[in-house]
């Protein structure tokens, strides 16, 4: 009885869930249509949820429910989830706009580590299931339609290398460098001595073995360290660059971010931030937060804008990938699916479908513009040296 009449809480939330048509079932076999036309999707739910948390937080619940089965999808998960989005006032826009700085919680160096550990250890040979041979977890850059998801990530490595401007004998510093590729090309097409660090293990010992397999030993190195940590050494580079990883550090720590980046650079030296943003600055993801990537934020490009200047950085290039990112991740689900079968001897049912859920949420997130993907060319006080058009990123 108390499931019965727990349903029109579920059916409020849900007939504002989309502008499209799609069928629900209830557990109890009750069907019921929101909108008008022909059906884009289905849910189904297996048992009632817990209603306190249904109402309290409705994307966490409704994640988690479908990750243990007790809520079924049919359709395209991806475009459901983009249906959601779409509309203004589904669940998925329920979200806190947050307060001062001060009052968010810092990432320790201690939390940092178990947070990168918790995604990124998860084995290499789940990543290498569906990235692509350099093994770039990052957006890509698709200079055609034919590309594939190599060649994106070769052109996505080449076009930011050749944004810094790199000169021989040059140090390059990659703040979180994955497993490695960007420092070896470095290395290998602008004779640069470079340096990458990681606070995932499996990252850098696939990205020493990298080294050591292309002979760069003595020229590449990489370190399993944090970035608030080099300083203390009194290191210096003339270029650094960081793919991917500020969406780790935390809100509260986005000016520690920029002030190491400042102790590090090199008067007039040139750094490249390549980062998801969101629109403005909001609580993060319950269900991302708690699953994928704890402790991480997405920051609004206002907001990085603001720590650059007050750590006189000059603004030299801000390029949007957002549809790049798009196309990276309809790879990255095709590539997870076309190798489910291997994935399942690895993980079980409830992780296949979290990491399912994860990745079409992001496709759908980036092709409907609620988050973007930016990468940020500054120099360290003013460079009248760098090229004042946009050329030299095209000449083959």
């Amino acid at each position: 009885m108390a499931a019965i009449l727990e349903k029109p809480i579920y059916k409020k939330i849900l007939e504002k869930a989309s502008n499209d048509s799609f069928l629900v079932t209830f557990w109890d076999g009750e069907e019921k249509a929101f909108n008008k036309g022909e059906p884009a999707f289905r849910l189904i739910f297996k048992k009632p949820l817990n209603t306190k948390k249904l109402v309290s937080d409705t994307t966490l619940t409704l994640a988690e429910a479908y990750m243990s089965g007790e809520l079924v999808i049919e359709g395209n998960i991806e475009k459901i989830i983009e249906s959601i989005f779409s509309n203004k006032d589904s669940f998925l826009h329920q979200h806190k706009v947050l307060g001062k700085i001060s009052k968010i919680k810092s990432n320790t160096v201690k939390k940092s580590k178990e947070d990168i550990s918790y995604h990124y250890d998860l084995g290499n040979d789940f990543y290498r299931l569906w990235l692509d041979e350099t093994m770039s977890y990052s957006c890509a850059y698709f200079k055609t339609k034919e590309d594939t998801l190599y060649e994106a990530q070769m052109n996505k490595i080449h076009h930011t290398l050749k944004k810094l401007n790199l000169k021989p004998s040059q140090t390059l510093l990659d703040i979180g460098c994955g497993w490695g590729y960007l420092i070896i090309e470095a290395a290998k097409f602008y004779q640069v001595k470079a340096v990458g660090i990681t606070l995932s293990e499996e990252q850098y010992l696939e990205t020493k073995k990298r080294i050591e397999e292309n002979g760069l030993v003595g020229q590449v190195e990489v370190r399993l360290v944090d970035y608030r940590e080099l300083s203390k050494e009194k290191m210096m580079f003339d270029r650094i660059v960081s793919v991917g990883m500020l969406e780790h550090v935390g809100q509260a720590n986005i000016p520690i971010f920029m002030d190491e980046v400042d102790k590090l650079l090199k008067e007039k030296g040139v750094a490249l931030i390549h980062c998801i943003t969101g629109l403005f600055e909001t609580e993060v993801n319950t269900f991302l937060g708690k699953y994928i990537f704890p402790g991480g934020y997405i920051p609004s490009v206002r907001e990085l804008i603001n720590h650059m200047s007050l750590h006189n950085f000059r603004i030299i290039d801000i390029e949007s990938l957002r549809l790049h990112y798009y196309r990276t991740l309809q790879h990255w689900i095709m590539n997870f699916e076309k190798n489910i079968d291997k994935v399942e001897k690895k993980f079980d049912d409830r992780f296949i479908r979290m990491w399912r859920l994860y990745l079409n949420a992001c496709a759908a997130n980036f092709h409907i513009g609620n988050s973007d993907l930016y990468q940020f060319l500054i120099s360290k006080g003013v460079n009248n040296e760098l090229p004042t058009t946009r050329d030299y990123l095209y000449l083959l």
